[in-house]
C-alpha cells in the first residue's frame, strides 16, 4: 500500500485528488483562478464537500471562464443560488463575479499566474515535513498573498485559504516526506 498524507483518508475521490492534483505546480491562469475561487467557497466547509461539488461548480460557473463569469448580473447570480449542486452562498457567488473582473484586470496588466507565483519567488517552495502535525496552516508568503489579493478587492482569501491554495497549486510542496507523492511533486517542480 502506498504511503500518503493522512488528510486524504480512504475516500476514493480524495485519494485520487491527492495522487494526481494536489501539489502539482499549476501555471494556467484560468485553472489558478478556479482553484482560488473553490478555496474561497471552502471557507467554513471541508475540502471533500467542495471536491464532490466541483463538477457542478464547473458547470454552473461556465467552466470557470472569467470572461463569462465577469458578465453575470443579479439575475444570473439568483439563478446560481437555486443550484443545489453548488454551495449556495450569495456573498461567495457575488465575490466570484467580482474576482472574475479582477482576474481580467491582473491578467491584462501583469499576468495572473506570474503575479500569484511571485509570492513564492516564481518557483515551488520544497518543504520536507515529517508528519502532518508539522505542516503550517499559514505562512508569511500566504499572508502576503492574502493581503495583496484583498488590496486588489478579492474576498474569501485569508492567509489560511491562500495557504491551502498554495498547497493545492504546487506553489509549496507540502506532501510529507513519507508520502509517495513528495518526491514525484519535487521532480515535477524541477521540470
Amino acid at each position: 500500500m502506498l504511503a500518503r498524507c493522512s488528510w486524504c483518508g480512504s475516500d476514493p475521490l480524495y485519494v485520487a485528488y491527492h495522487d494526481t492534483d494536489w501539489g502539482v505546480p499549476e501555471h494556467d491562469p484560468r485553472a489558478l483562478w478556479e482553484k482560488l475561487v473553490l478555496d474561497g467557497f471552502q471557507a467554513g466547509l471541508s475540502w471533500i464537500t467542495i471536491l464532490r461539488k466541483r463538477p457542478a461548480f464547473r458547470q454552473e460557473f461556465d467552466g470557470f471562464d472569467p470572461a463569462r463569469v465577469a458578465l453575470w448580473d443579479e439575475d444570473r447570480i439568483d439563478r446560481a443560488l437555486t443550484n443545489p449542486g453548488i454551495v449556495r452562498h450569495r456573498g461567495k457567488i457575488t465575490a466570484t463575479v467580482r474576482s472574475a473582473n479582477l482576474f481580467q484586470e491582473i491578467e491584462a496588466t501583469e499576468g495572473f499566474a506570474p503575479w500569484l507565483w511571485s509570492f513564492v519567488g516564481g518557483a515551488p517552495i520544497q518543504n520536507a515535513w515529517p508528519d502532518m502535525a508539522s505542516v503550517p496552516t499559514a505562512t508569511p508568503e500566504s499572508t502576503a498573498m492574502s493581503k495583496a489579493l484583498k488590496a486588489r478587492g478579492f474576498n474569501y482569501c485569508g492567509p489560511v485559504i491562500t495557504y491551502a491554495f498554495m498547497q493545492a497549486t504546487g506553489m509549496v510542496n507540502d506532501h510529507i516526506t513519507s508520502c509517495h507523492r513528495h518526491d514525484a511533486v519535487r521532480a515535477l517542480s524541477a521540470g
